[in-house]
C-alpha cells in the first residue's frame, strides 16, 4: 500500500506508528462470541487493516452499537467501553475511520511492525531549516524481495568499543559497501583475514583482497599499497584454476599455510606464500581421486591441524556410507605418512592441544593413558588395534623370494599378513622372553619374531599350493616369490595398552630362481 505523508507540525514521536495509523480499511469481519461485559473481541477474518481510534459498529436485535477501538494486537481488539449485551458469533461488524485520537499514540510505545518517520527539520515547525537530506520517511515494503548475491561480500559500519560506537547493525545503501567477484568461478564459500588481506575461496578459484587499502599501479604496472578509505580494496587471484568446491568444512590453518580441498579437481591443496600447491599430487594422486568421488555432493570432507603432531588431519565422509578416510600429510615428510582409523564431526586445537568432536561431544586426542581411564587407540570409546600396512619392493623390476621379514622397534609386534603377486606366507607371532631352556628351545621351533641385538627376525612360511612348473613349493621352499610383497604389522598390547614404536621393516631377499 502506498501512502503519502505531509510533514507539518507533527513529530516523530506522534508519526511513529505510522502503520497503525494511514493502513486503515472500512471492512466487514465476523466476529466470535464474547462474555456479557466484556471489552475484547476476537475477529475471524484475516487481511484487515484496523488501528486504534477506529469507530466500530454492529447491529443485534434491530440495534446498533457503536465503540471506538483503544487497542488492537492482530485479530484481537479492546473497546474504550465494555459491551452491554453478549456479541453471537458470526456478527457482522462494520469498522469506518478513525474518529478519537486521545490514545494516540499511546499503545504504539512499543513493537517494530510499523512505519518510522524521521524528523527532518529543525524543531519540526513548517517550512523551517531542514537538516542533513530533507524530509524522507523510511516506509517498510509490503512485498519484501530477496536477492541471492552469492558472489558479492558487504560489511557494516564500525564497532569502537573506546568510545561505545556500534554501527555493526548498520549497512547504508548510499554508499558503497559491496565488493564482488567474478561469479563464472562460483560461490564464496569461505571468507579467512590474514593480517591485512582478505582471503576468499569460491568454488573453483581463490582470491585476496586488501583490507583497509588500495592499490596504485605505476606505469611499469608495480602495485604500490596505499592507504585510503577502502575496507575492502583491490581484488587479485591466486594463479591456478583451484578453489574449494562446496566443502569449507575441509579448511584448516597453521601459521601461513592453508589447506583446502577441491572436490571438483580431486585434489588437496595448500596455499602458503609460495601460492597454491597440489600437495594431493605427492604419491596420491589416484587415492584422493577415488576417494573424493565416492565423497560425491552429499558428503562431507572434514579437515583439521593436528598441533600435536604438526599434520593437516583430512576425513573423507560419503554420506549413507560407513565407508570413510582419515589420513594425514606431514610437511616434514612431505608427504601423506598417516591413516587413521576415527571418523569425526570436526576437529580443532586450543591450547597445543588436538580435539576432535564426535556426536556433539568433544574428546582429546593424545591424552596421558597414566593420567585418564582412557588406554590407547581408543577413539571414542572404541578400541582398535595399531596396525602399519607397507609394500616391500626392492629392486622392482626383479622377481624375489623374500626369506626373512625384520623390524625394529617395540616387543609385542606381529606379522598379521604378507603376500606378493603370486605367493601368500604363514603370520608370525611376538617375540617371547623365555626365562628357561624349555622355553629357549620351544621358541627355536616357533614360527615367532626372534630378537637378537636389539633387533626382530622372523622367517617367513611359504602357504601357496603349487603353480604351473614349481618343483618345491610351499613349506618346502623358503620365503615367498613375487615382484613386491605387502605386509601388514599388527601390534597385540597386553591388557592395558601401553605406548608402542615401530621404527623400520626390512627383509633379506634373493633373486628368484625362475
Amino acid at each position: 500500500m502506498a501512502a503519502t505523508l505531509e510533514l507539518k507540525y507533527f513529530n516523530s514521536f506522534w508519526l511513529k506508528k505510522m502503520d497503525s495509523i494511514v493502513n486503515i480499511l472500512t471492512t466487514e469481519g465476523l466476529a466470535t462470541n464474547t462474555l456479557l461485559g466484556s471489552s475484547t473481541i476476537i475477529l475471524q477474518q484475516t487481511n484487515l487493516y484496523i488501528g486504534v481510534g477506529q469507530a466500530l459498529s454492529y447491529t443485534l436485535g434491530g440495534i446498533t452499537y457503536n465503540h471506538t477501538i483503544l487497542y488492537e494486537n492482530g485479530l484481537t481488539i479492546t473497546l474504550n467501553t465494555p459491551t452491554t449485551i453478549a456479541i453471537p458469533p458470526n456478527t457482522i461488524i462494520s469498522f469506518g475511520a478513525i474518529t478519537d485520537f486521545t490514545y494516540i499514540p499511546a499503545p504504539y510505545i512499543g513493537g517494530t511492525n510499523d512505519w518510522y518517520v524521521e524528523e527532518a527539520r529543525i524543531r519540526g515547525g513548517y517550512n523551517n531549516t531542514s537538516v542533513d537530506f530533507g524530509v524522507k520517511a523510511y516506509l517498510a515494503e509490503d512485498f519484501k524481495l530477496q536477492q541471492n548475491r552469492f558472489n558479492s561480500m558487504i560489511y557494516s559500519g564500525i564497532l569502537n568499543s573506546r568510545t561505545g560506537v556500534n554501527n555493526t547493525n548498520q549497512f547504508p545503501i548510499g554508499e558503497d559497501i559491496t565488493r564482488t567477484v567474478d561469479p563464472a568461478n562460483g560461490s564464496i564459500q569461505k571468507l579467512y583475514a590474514e593480517d591485512t588481506n582478505l582471503i576468499i575461496f569460491q568454488e573453483s578459484k581463490v582470491s585476496r583482497a586488501l583490507i583497509d587499502k588500495d592499490a596504485v599501479y605505476s606505469a611499469e604496472g608495480q602495485p604500490m599499497t596505499t592507504s585510503g578509505v577502502s575496507v575492502i580494496g583491490q581484488i587479485q587471484a591466486y594463479a591456478g584454476n583451484y578453489g574449494i568446491s562446496t566443502n569449507p568444512e575441509s579448511f584448516a590453518v597453521y601459521g601461513y599455510r592453508k589447506y583446502f580441498v577441491d572436490q571438483n579437481q580431486n585434489a588437496v591443496l595448500r596455499l602458503s606464500q609460495d601460492g597454491i600447491t597440489e600437495i594431493s599430487a605427492y604419491g596420491m594422486t589416484n587415492y584422493f581421486r577415488d576417494n573424493l568421488a565416492l565423497v560425491g555432493t552429499t558428503g562431507k570432507v572434514f579437515g583439521a591441524w593436528d598441533i600435536h603432531n604438526k599434520q593437516y588431519v583430512l576425513s573423507m565422509q560419503p554420506a549413507n556410507n560407513p565407508y570413510f578416510q582419515t589420513v594425514s600429510f606431514d610437511e616434514d615428510a612431505n608427504g601423506w605418512t598417516s591413516r587413521f582409523s576415527y571418523k569425526p564431526d570436526f576437529g580443532l586445537n586450543l591450547r597445543n592441544n588436538y580435539y576432535t568432536l564426535k556426536n556433539g561431544n568433544i574428546f582429546e586426542h593424545y591424552a596421558d593413558p597414566t593420567a585418564t581411564s582412557i588406554n590407547y587407540c581408543n577413539f571414542y570409546g572404541t578400541q582398535y588395534d595399531a596396525s602399519v600396512r607397507l609394500v616391500l619392493n626392492p629392486e622392482v623390476s626383479m622377481c624375489k623370494n623374500f626369506n626373512t621379514l625384520n623390524y625394529e622397534g617395540s616387543n609385542g609386534w606381529v606379522l598379521s599378513s604378507i603376500y606378493s603377486d603370486s605367493d601368500v606366507g604363514a603370520p608370525i607371532s611376538a617375540a617371547a622372553a623365555p626365562i628357561s631352556l624349555v622355553g629357549l628351545e620351544n621358541q627355536l621351533f616357533s614360527n615367532s619374531f626372534k630378537r637378537k641385538e636389539n633387533k626382530y627376525f622372523g622367517n617367513l612360511i611359504n602357504t601357496t599350493a603349487s603353480t604351473f612348473g614349481e618343483v618345491i613349493y610351499g613349506q618346502s621352499m623358503n620365503g615367498i616369490k613375487g615382484f613386491y610383497a605387502t605386509v601388514e604389522m599388527l601390534y597385540v598390547p597386553p591388557p592395558s595398552p601401553t605406548y608402542a614404536e615401530l621404527y623400520s621393516v626390512s627383509s633379506n631377499f634373493v633373486k628368484s630362481s625362475y
